[in-house]
């Protein structure tokens, strides 16, 4: 079944290439439609050993089938090279991701509520300090603590960054754990905890229904802008 619901993918993303309303899509003028070749089984295989784990399936039938990152949703899927005889993911924050981690489990309580409502109620308000400099120290100081805490990188292990959307917002996919295979929003730069993406029946997104679904959305717009 991973490898059926690839057929077709490729070709699918050349003809919104050569669409005139192609440009139209939210992103395309980042990723043009261009898609990296896709990894050899030999290469796949020494990218894995390398990161000392398995891939989930539908990923790894994505990166044999269809191509190694590129056209993608928001700005494009961060493709996966080796530079230097060693593998890793290029983009905006890919190297917030410790590949020396993925084989360790994504951390199974999620999101944390009560540490970020907890966090945002030590923010300093400007009415509580006579001058604008101590605001501005006290400021700085909880913004350093924020970025401590929500981005401590055992928040993130057994994860890869797999895209970004703008304003350092960015979407993860989980390679490890309880939580394998699915897509995750980070936020964390606009005061939210990383969070499971949620599809319209509320359940957490795959990677298959994170592409399928954008590339669906896409041929969509590009049809009605005709």
């Amino acid at each position: 079944m991973a490898d059926q619901q690839w057929a077709g993918i490729r070709q699918r993303v050349e003809a919104l290439k050569a669409s005139p309303a192609g440009s139209d899509v939210f992103g395309a003028r980042g990723h043009q439609w261009v898609l990296e070749q896709p990894l050899s089984h030999a290469e796949l295989a020494e990218l894995e050993a390398q990161m000392k784990v398995t891939l989930p399936e539908e990923f790894r039938a994505f990166l044999l089938l269809v191509g190694a990152g590129g056209a993608g949703p928001a700005h494009g899927m961060f493709p996966v090279r080796r530079v230097q005889g060693r593998w890793r993911w290029e983009g905006d924050g890919a190297d917030m991701a410790d590949l020396s981690r993925l084989a360790e489990p994504f951390p199974e309580q999620g999101p944390d509520p009560e540490l970020v409502e907890a966090l945002l109620a030590e923010r300093p308000e400007e009415e509580d300090f006579d001058e604008i400099e101590e605001f501005d120290d006290a400021t700085e100081a909880w913004d350093e603590r924020w970025d401590a805490v929500m981005f401590a990188p055992e928040r993130t292990v057994g994860a890869i960054v797999i895209c970004h959307l703008g304003c350092a917002q960015r979407e993860w996919l989980i390679i490890s754990g309880s939580h394998r295979g699915t897509i995750w929003s980070d936020c964390r730069v606009d005061d939210a905890d990383l969070a499971p993406l949620l599809g319209r029946d509320g359940k957490p997104v795959t990677f298959a229904q994170w592409y399928l679904d954008w590339l669906r959305d896409a041929e969509r717009t590009a049809l009605e802008a005709i």
